[in-house]
């Protein structure tokens, strides 16, 4: 836990440090509030594949096929709502189930049919990207200004935003309140007074402060709103779930797991279907977002979810990660995007630079499990 926690504060240095470094690039028009706002929808995506790739990576697995799956399921919502004129309702359900069903395939072939993720997911990396160019006919598909494409494009209103802020802030107090009153009930380590008061104060200002800078633009994005209900279902059934509980262990230890009586194979599937289901909403959102389906929408997102997810702190050995530690990698990942972008930089060394800090973050983690 401790480990964790001195990870969670060095990532949120290194985005400060980031977002210092553009700021001065850029002449500070990295962190005026029209940016900011734009950095965070364009998180969103990267940030929702990390959440269920964070739980992928714990049962010591790996999917390389989010990036085009996610684009191959934003350009079939596009062909069922725009090409086939059905009900925006209808679109999201047959879209959800269609990749809670691609999830399940490549699940069953990992977890029944023991072949490595590695080579399932690569193959459904081509075969996802195939699929698109033979779906979109190799063209872009225009959203119509609805309710489809509000998803990825509204934002909520100021009052709604400062509502949000207040329960945020009594969730955040509540949290600690309850981690202080398990481990005076428990007799586990106790963490003093004084740094559990700095942690709600710190913690509490970085919502207020998200709040207000949101709301001095256009309000809270919509695609934010998404990613981060999600982000707190996950993490409830990451952390206080059974199946939860079983995913670290069959990531820690799938033999121990088994001799324990929990079926590796059946937790394997829904982790893997899990990760279906997240992929259709990310998908569905990076259309809304940009208002169309292109041939090669979701090109290397996959790449940007994994490294949200080492930078956050799992472990590509398994049994070790946090779903916020991800969010807070994929914003790590996408001021790089977005930074580099303003400042201009080849887009060479964007992906070198792209490519060290990934190395650089596994590196870091393997550094640790050594120590």
């Amino acid at each position: 836990m401790k480990h964790l926690n001195l990870r969670m504060y060095a990532m949120v240095l290194a985005l400060v440090c980031v977002w210092v470094i553009f700021t001065l690039l850029t002449g500070g028009t990295f962190l005026s509030t029209r940016n900011l706002s734009n950095l965070s929808r364009q998180a969103a995506v990267t940030a929702i594949l990390a959440v269920g790739m964070t739980l992928v990576i714990v049962s010591a697995n790996i999917d390389l096929s989010v990036g085009y799956g996610a684009g191959l399921l934003g350009a079939i919502a596009a062909i069922i709502h725009v090409w086939w004129g059905q009900p925006i309702l209808l679109t999201l359900i047959a879209v959800l189930c269609i990749g809670i069903l691609m999830g399940l395939m490549q699940g069953y072939l990992v977890a029944y049919q023991r072949i490595p993720a590695f080579i399932v997911t690569l193959g459904g990396f081509l075969a996802y990207r195939g699929l698109m160019l033979a779906f979109t006919r190799g063209e872009t598909i225009l959203l119509p200004d609805n309710w489809l494409k509000a998803i990825g494009n509204a934002y909520l209103s100021s009052a709604l935003g400062w509502g949000l802020m207040i329960v945020g802030l009594g969730i955040n107090g509540y949290r600690f309140y309850r981690q202080r009153t398990a481990q005076l009930q428990y007799g586990t380590e106790q963490t003093s007074l004084r740094t559990l008061l700095l942690k709600v104060v710190g913690t509490s200002a970085l919502i207020i402060a998200f709040i207000s800078v949101m709301n001095t633009h256009k309000g809270i994005p919509f695609p934010v709103c998404i990613l981060f209900g999600l982000a707190f279902v996950f993490h409830f059934i990451a952390n206080h779930t059974r199946f939860g509980r079983y995913v670290y262990a069959v990531g820690g230890n799938a033999e121990a797991a088994y001799l324990s009586g929990i079926n590796v194979r059946g937790i394997t599937l829904r982790v893997f279907a899990t990760m279906g289901a997240l992929m259709a909403i990310a998908g569905v959102v990076m259309t809304c977002r940009v208002g169309s389906a292109s041939p090669e929408a979701g090109r290397l997102l996959e790449l940007d979810a994994i490294a949200a997810c080492v930078i956050g702190g799992a472990s590509l050995m398994g049994g070790r990660g946090s779903i916020f530690g991800a969010i807070l990698g994929a914003f790590v990942m996408e001021s790089l995007n977005n930074g580099m972008s303003m400042a201009n930089m080849d887009a060479s060394w964007q992906d070198i630079i792209k490519g060290i800090v990934l190395v650089a973050a596994v590196g870091f983690d393997m550094a640790s499990r050594r120590r």
